[in-house]
């Protein structure tokens, strides 16, 4: 005689749940003994969506000698890198950058002006896009930040910001933000 399926019943349903939930528990324990790094279906591929995903550059890819503080605003990985003249310090800071490749400049410029606690004044295509804007003084709300490097192309900036949200973001109508420490 054959024998019948069990019955549907509250125990049997709890235990059944109790088993679903700590079954990949009980899998992963199996794993223990190897090393994360060897673990590719627990191990997240790399991303360069945030500040692990900055990449060293060498400013001699660029230039054929460093005899000045020297700066490159790289917008793959978000990074602002700065050498020393002689280039005896490197550093690398996360940076905002443009919201599009169409608001991006390339090429090579230099600073022509720093301001510290500079005023803002939105550009006629920010106006165009936000009839609201208006130029604004130095202060907490000011998007420019406390200092501002001003490039010798008009309206492209490298300045702080005190929305620190942007940070690591394209988020910038062309300029790019740091932190304003």
């Amino acid at each position: 005689m054959p024998s019948l399926p069990p019955r549907l019943t509250r125990r049997l349903l709890l235990g059944s749940g109790a088993v679903a939930l700590f079954a990949p528990s009980v899998l992963r324990a199996n794993t223990q003994d190897v090393p994360m790094a060897a673990q590719p279906a627990i191990v997240a591929p790399p991303t360069r969506a945030n500040i692990s995903g900055f990449r060293q550059i060498d400013w001699r890819d660029h230039f054929d000698r460093l005899d000045r503080v020297t700066l490159i605003a790289d917008t793959v990985s978000k990074a602002l890198h700065y050498w020393a003249a002689g280039g005896d310090d490197y550093r690398v800071y996360p940076t905002s950058v443009p919201k599009s490749p169409e608001l991006t400049r390339t090429g090579y410029t230099e600073i022509v002006r720093k301001r510290e606690n500079p005023g803002w004044t939105p550009t006629a295509s920010m106006i165009a896009a936000d009839p609201s804007l208006r130029p604004m003084p130095p202060g907490p709300d000011n998007p420019l930040g406390t200092r501002a490097l001003y490039l010798d192309w008009p309206a492209y900036v490298i300045h702080g910001t005190h929305d620190t949200r942007k940070i690591g973001r394209k988020s910038s109508s062309g300029c790019i933000g740091l932190f304003n420490a």
